[in-house]
């Protein structure tokens, strides 16, 4: 696999992605399993096989559940686009993009940390 010199303002933009990412999975595992209030139900032997068969009623995601996964939505989307509209990508040359996208996600630099940066 080919080195890649890839600017620093894109490294910056991959690590946070990678963060902004990693807090939003974290988030999720902590949020009922409707966003809107929901009574349980348990599914038919058979249906969903390898799937969960029972959910409890949920009262749903609070506002405050809503407004931060609408923000991290936005931030990751916002990083994303950072990430691939960043001019450097029209320097490298086609055949060699996905190798260098690949290498970018995994530069020792960016790599993903399970842990969340505190306040977004």
């Amino acid at each position: 696999m080919a080195e890649f010199d890839f600017p620093d303002d894109l490294r910056d933009a991959q690590l946070r992605l990678h963060r902004a990412r990693a807090e939003y999975q974290a988030l999720c595992r902590t949020l009922p399993w409707s966003v809107e209030p929901a009574e349980g139900w348990t599914a038919v032997e058979g249906q969903y096989s390898g799937y969960r068969r029972d959910f409890p009623a949920t009262p749903g995601y609070t506002d405050e559940q809503k407004t931060e996964v609408a923000r991290l939505r936005a931030l990751m989307l916002e990083l994303s686009t950072e990430v691939t509209t960043h001019p450097y990508w029209a320097t490298v040359s086609g055949g060699d993009v996905v190798d260098a996208r690949m290498e970018l996600k995994h530069h020792p630099d960016v790599v993903r940390t399970d842990e969340p940066t505190p306040g977004g």
